[in-house]
């Protein structure tokens, strides 16, 4: 193996830009692990834990590059990548307009007041995003706050900061904002109309505005508030000023707060808030004993709607097949999620674990069924592999699903896994063809389980619409093709899995 590491001073940029260059060198012919990153703390750190040594003082303004290739070839055609993907990069930021007529800004409030802005998204390091952030609510700007480790404290002073303001920030963690039509991180392209979303949750808002899509219903704005907002310490402030904004907002009609399991006394707090509004509010809010989020976006459709949409699904021959055996029949062992969207693991947890009992996860319904480092279980299991322990250094995997497919491999050769729960998210910010790649490691998997006697039943939930870039159709009939069977809707996913799984209750 042959290791290639580079300083480069003063070549700054932002971390999702960079995250999209990593991608490009892994993806070289015989590259086997790359970063590409500026020089945090944290970075440093990553790449000591890749086995790379970087021999000078390097600083946050610097840029780290580093891979490993199985030789020098390797590393030039590494080398080629990387430079076509910078190269992309300055050319993205030259046809933007603006060079050479007026010296470059040096702050984001500068920046903003120069072009008029009144919004920003900011995506940079943790520790840097909060001076970033402030610097932009002083200038009276609202914040799309994409970063995440930002600490609790500094997301309650932002968010205090921006009400003082009268400005809003979305996030941090913001995965996904459409505002006026124009999608922020990940988002789908959905129709025009007169539903407002109010989002603590990223994934879980795709759901809900691909769902109304596919009814028929379109969207006004979908402003997202960071995971946090309804937890206890921050209490809802994001969603509160949100809230109001869609209220003000002449082009909404109705609301939908979409949130994973929140603090039962700030929702209760928000619910009350929300009735004095003047427009109806309705709640998509995961927890115990409510409705999952399908069911929530059904009792939310206008009065002028049909009745209940048909939703779309996909469901292969063999699993035809299955759900008409009997249940002595079924796949005896564990039901195994492997999950991009936190919310949508959520809602499958919170769904499996009515029939099936606990569930183990990295990101647990309670803390004692936390799985160990290695993600290994010995039973029922759901991963999210968006958490942000396992997108340190690497991106999201709706952008490089690498990480997800290998653990579909290890699920195929496991005799106890029964049944193996997915979802896919299209939309912007996503691979630009994740369903390929998705459904040759599912076709690979129920191969190896049936060189070894056994049926795996593969289910995704397909997070998106017809136009999506991806096309909603066409990746459902790829997946369906390698012996999945496709929802798009993660409730219905999930309760399709269960019923393949001899364990469940009828």
């Amino acid at each position: 193996m042959t290791d290639l590491v580079e300083v480069r001073r003063g070549a700054y940029y932002d971390s999702v830009s960079l995250m999209q260059v990593s991608k490009a060198v892994r993806d070289a012919p015989g590259i086997s692990a790359a970063l590409v990153a500026m020089a945090t703390d944290l970075n440093i750190d990553l790449l000591a834990g890749m086995g790379f040594t970087v021999a000078e003082a390097v600083g946050p303004n610097d840029m780290l590059v580093a891979f490993r290739g199985e030789d020098q070839a390797a590393i030039e055609a590494g080398t080629s990548a990387l430079d076509a993907a910078l190269a992309g990069l300055k050319a993205a930021g030259a046809s933007a307009g603006g060079f050479g007529e007026a010296p470059p800004p040096r702050t984001l409030g500068t920046a903003a007041a120069r072009a008029g802005a009144n919004l920003a998204l900011i995506s940079v390091p943790g520790v840097n995003a909060f001076v970033e952030a402030m610097d932009a609510i002083t200038s009276g700007v609202s914040v799309v706050l994409f970063s995440d480790n930002v600490s609790v404290e500094q997301e309650i002073a932002l968010k205090d900061a921006a009400a003082a303001s009268d400005v809003l920030v979305m996030g941090p963690d913001c995965g996904t904002a459409v505002v006026a039509g124009v999608a922020l991180g990940f988002a789908n392209l959905v129709r025009a109309g007169s539903v407002g979303l109010v989002a603590a949750s990223g994934t879980g808002a795709q759901q809900v505005m691909c769902l109304l899509d596919i009814a028929g219903v379109g969207m006004s704005h979908c402003l997202g508030v960071g995971g946090r907002d309804l937890s206890s310490a921050v209490g809802g402030r994001s969603t509160r000023q949100a809230l109001a904004a869609l209220a003000a907002d002449p082009s909404t009609e109705s609301i939908i707060v979409v949130s994973k399991p929140p603090a039962a006394e700030v929702l209760a707090a928000i619910q009350s808030y929300a009735s004095t509004l003047g427009k109806p509010v309705h709640w998509a809010i995961l927890g115990a004993g409510r409705p999952d989020l399908t069911a929530a976006v059904e009792a939310a459709l206008p009065t002028s709607a049909d009745d209940i949409p048909v939703w779309p699904q996909w469901i292969s021959e063999s699993q035809i097949e299955a759900s008409i055996d009997t249940k002595a029949k079924r796949s005896n062992g564990f039901l195994r999620g492997l999950f991009c969207g936190g919310t949508l693991a959520d809602e499958a947890m919170i769904i499996a674990s009515e029939r099936l009992g606990p569930i183990r996860s990295n990101i647990p319904l309670s803390p004692e069924l936390a799985l160990g480092p290695d993600l290994n279980s010995d039973s029922h299991a759901v991963i999210d592999f968006g958490d942000d322990r396992l997108t340190r250094g690497r991106p999201h995997p709706m952008i490089d699903p690498s990480l997800r497919l290998e653990r579909i491999a290890v699920e195929g050769d496991d005799p106890t896994c029964a049944v193996l729960l997915l979802d896919l998210v299209l939309g912007f910010g996503s691979h630009p063809d994740p369903a390929e790649e998705l459904a040759a490691a599912i076709a690979a998997a129920r191969r190896a389980a049936a060189s070894d006697g056994r049926e795996l039943p593969v289910v995704v939930s397909l997070i998106g619409v017809e136009n999506d870039p991806q096309g909603l159709t066409s990746c459902a009939k790829t997946l369906q093709a390698s012996g999945a069977s496709v929802f798009v809707s993660n409730a219905r996913a999930t309760h399709h899995a269960l019923s393949l799984l001899a364990s469940a209750s009828a």
